[in-house]
């Protein structure tokens, strides 16, 4: 975040309550619209959202991804703030004095930061790949589901070019021409690592959560979930069964109550 946000932050902080009522996470809809990337990314913010013990509202908007300061959901409007993706809200939220971290010392810090950007770097551009550059999943599932909410020629043209813009990130880190089996194996060193690390431990550093918890759940959850026409990435995870345990604890524990939230 730029010091000229964490300063009008702290300046607004002085004048208003930690955490206003009427907190709103604005997202698309989750039944007819929105892509599986996207639900990760949404369900990893009402994780974190949760596990701070943080109330909020959540408001559908077929022009979600419009809406967002940064083009990308979720976003939240906190008082007159509107942050986007989930470390900008992580780290706004840390400067209201929520913090899921601060038992930490400062090397699992840097420990849970690397492994945040494991997942940032394996299972978003798994799931980015899957979702837009697999021809089965790209034609029956995503542009039917992006372009739902346009009328045409809006509902081809702009699934188009999302998926343009998706290809070009994903060549810009190298995995644009990775074969699906490229991509699987890459999952797999990604979970194999994640399962180390949590190893029978309740949380990924013992018996509290931090983002990171919230952040694999929310990508794990939604891949072992999702109903695709290519069910490999789900048939990796379900090879680390300390994984998919963890995913059923945190569904039940902050989600048997609240199906909406899905």
């Amino acid at each position: 975040m730029s010091s000229i946000l964490i300063e009008a932050i702290q300046t607004e902080l002085g004048a208003t309550e930690r955490w206003p009522d009427d907190v709103r996470l604005y997202q698309p809809y989750p039944n007819e619209q929105i892509v599986f990337p996207d639900y990760a990314s949404c369900l990893s913010v009402k994780t974190f959202l949760h596990m701070c013990g943080l109330k909020f509202g959540v408001e559908l908007r077929t022009n979600a991804e419009e809406m967002s300061p940064s083009g990308k959901v979720p976003f939240v409007k906190i008082g007159p703030f509107l942050v986007s993706e989930i470390e900008p809200i992580i780290a706004f939220i840390n400067t209201r004095g929520f913090q899921l971290n601060q038992d930490l010392t400062d090397t699992q810090r840097s420990e849970m930061k690397a492994y945040m950007s494991l997942v940032e770097s394996v299972l978003v551009n798994s799931e980015l790949h899957l979702a837009w550059l697999n021809p089965e999943v790209v034609n029956e599932v995503t542009k039917m589901r992006y372009g739902s909410v346009y009328a045409w020629p809006l509902d081809k043209i702009l699934p188009w070019k999302k998926q343009r813009e998706v290809r070009s990130r994903l060549d810009s880190v190298g995995w644009a021409k990775k074969s699906i089996d490229e991509v699987c194996d890459e999952i797999s060193t990604c979970c194999q690592a994640l399962s180390e690390r949590l190893d029978k431990q309740q949380y990924f550093f013992g018996d509290r959560p931090t983002e990171l918890d919230a952040i694999v759940f929310g990508h794990l959850y939604t891949i072992l979930t999702t109903s695709l026409p290519i069910s490999r990435f789900a048939e990796v995870i379900r090879e680390f069964k300390n994984l998919t345990d963890f995913c059923q604890r945190i569904d039940q524990k902050y989600f048997k109550d609240r199906q909406n939230d899905y």
